[in-house]
């Protein structure tokens, strides 16, 4: 597949950005190109939907209009080409959250809206990352680099706003670690798992969005 742009303005409209972002380019491609290409967005858009146990070489081939023999052209199994998605899934987000430290405002705050929204837009990728799959440990290497990608974003912020505050970088990115498992369980709850009682707590993004911020500034300092 041909590299995906990393501008993170030009996935920011449309129903589902990383589906947006995974399309984008196709037409240019050549035919082999394109239906590779099709063969990952399909299996993104079924993950998204669909546990990855029981996603299948020829469901994935249905929905993609490729025949099932085609596959293997590409892709040498079902976990390879999933491996792929959430390597895509996980770069997007990285991007998406970088975007949002650095607009105008709160970074901490930013981060989260983004992380959140990507959460809403995309909770069965999300639970692929989130609560792992035995026979799928590639989701699992895949949410270990986002997650420390995500404890380091936190602890850049939080130094460039107390600059003055003598902390280890152990002591931080602990609590950075700690806090976004937190913010994680209560996200799963709210869009995986759907429980109602989450559900009912969690009308008011804003004032969602405010208790995750302040949890998070409460949380980093000493």
């Amino acid at each position: 597949m041909s590299k995906l742009s990393s501008d993170p303005v030009i996935h920011s409209k449309g129903q589902n950005d990383f589906f947006d972002w995974l399309v984008e380019g196709r037409m240019q491609l050549r035919k082999g190109e394109r239906t590779r290409r099709d063969l990952v967005v399909t299996c993104a858009k079924l993950l998204s939907v669909e546990p990855f146990d029981v996603l299948t070489v020829s469901v994935l081939c249905q929905a993609a209009g490729v025949a099932h023999g085609t596959f293997y052209i590409y892709f040498e199994n079902l976990n390879t080409v999933s491996a792929e998605v959430i390597g895509l899934f996980v770069d997007f987000v990285q991007m998406e959250m970088r975007a949002a430290a650095h607009r105008s405002g709160d970074a901490m705050r930013n981060t989260t809206q983004a992380y959140m929204r990507l959460f809403e837009e995309n909770p069965g990728l999300m639970k692929c990352l989130v609560t792992g799959v035995d026979n799928f440990p590639e989701a699992r290497v895949a949410f270990q680099r986002l997650n420390n990608e995500w404890a380091r974003t936190v602890v850049q912020a939080w130094r460039r706003n107390e600059a003055s505050a003598d902390r280890s970088e152990e002591d931080l990115m602990r609590r950075a670690y700690a806090l976004g498992g937190m913010v994680d369980q209560y996200l799963i709850a709210l869009f995986v798992t759907d429980d109602p009682w989450v559900r009912s707590l969690s009308k008011n993004r804003e004032e969602l969005l405010d208790m995750f911020s302040s949890i998070w500034k409460r949380g980093m300092e000493p």
